[in-house]
């Protein structure tokens, strides 16, 4: 098997039938062997029932993973590579914003580039809102001055890349997964393609602006410690702060007789370092709160229902 095509699904049953039928009209005359791997990611609406009636059909190699409830799209890509067999493996969504016929154009690349070994894809021009591209290009900014891999912007979990690679990222089994991290940690020769994200065929995004940001802070607790550090700068500025100010409460007692601040200075500077503090905690938290997940060490999707991964 050449490659393998992973593609994450939640509530996406309008759009399945489609994209199977683009892939195959895309990859007709391609010259190698393929395969489809679906992953229902814990969907409400009949994607489960569209998946079977695909697999039932038989028009391309077809595997069927179905989650026990909804695990998160880190999740569903994790048991899609775990699941593939091709020597090539891509990450592709369902809504056909992006195109099976980039990913064929990816494999070229890797084809007559052995030097590279992954080939991922970022969107040259963006359809959201300036409030949302405002964030994400603040999301990136930062992440890439806090951690220590640089990931890069607009550069989505679209992406092409050898056996290698995968068997890599499988072996970190990492509960909070954030792939665009994950890739960047691992390395590899990568090159990076410009696409047009297409309109959605059916439905609509699932990634709502809360999401996105709970997303970006599972980026920067998984990809580096500098929070933490921050939690420990802000400790020492408030002591220092304390002590001049201390400092100077004595001087102007013993030089100018003025009488101590009372009630209101007290109860500005109690508010103001029990935030500092609770600020503090949190981020420690955050950490200490991921760390005890990961010692379960639960695993990361349970699968209820495989067709065509045992063949």
């Amino acid at each position: 098997m050449k490659l393998s095509l992973v593609v994450p699904c939640y509530n996406e049953a309008e759009s399945v039938n489609l994209f199977l039928d683009a892939v195959i009209a895309d990859f007709d005359g391609c010259g190698y062997d393929y395969e489809v791997i679906f992953v229902n990611d814990g969907s409400r609406d009949t994607t489960l029932f569209q998946l079977k009636k695909l697999y039932a059909a038989k028009k391309c190699p077809t595997k069927v993973l179905s989650f026990s409830r909804n695990f998160g799209k880190e999740a569903a890509i994790y048991a899609g590579m775990r699941e593939a067999v091709g020597e090539y493996v891509s990450l592709i969504d369902a809504d056909l914003q992006q195109r099976p016929a980039i990913v064929r154009n990816m494999v070229q690349i890797l084809e007559s580039k052995p030097e590279i070994d992954v080939v991922a894809a970022y969107q040259d021009r963006r359809g959201e809102g300036k409030v949302l591209s405002f964030f994400k290009k603040s999301f990136y900014s930062l992440i890439n001055k806090l951690s220590t891999v640089k990931l890069q912007p607009d550069a989505s979990d679209f992406r092409t890349f050898r056996r290698c690679v995968a068997e890599d990222l499988l072996n970190m089994a990492e509960y909070h997964r954030f792939s665009k991290g994950l890739f960047a940690w691992v390395g590899y020769e990568t090159e990076f393609i410009p696409y047009t994200a297409a309109e959605r065929v059916a439905g609509t995004t699932k990634w709502s602006f809360r999401k996105l940001f709970n997303y970006a802070i599972d980026g920067i607790i998984g990809f580096s410690t500098a929070p933490l550090r921050l939690a420990t700068y802000l400790g020492g500025f408030s002591a220092l702060a304390a002590f001049l100010y201390l400092l100077w409460v004595v001087f102007e007692k013993l030089a100018f007789g003025i009488d101590i601040p009372g009630y209101a200075t007290i109860i500005v500077l109690i508010l103001a370092l029990g935030a500092l503090q609770l600020i503090c905690i949190g981020i420690i938290g955050e950490y200490v709160g991921r760390t005890f997940e990961q010692s379960k060490q639960r695993p990361i999707c349970l699968v209820k229902e495989k067709l065509g991964c045992d063949e």
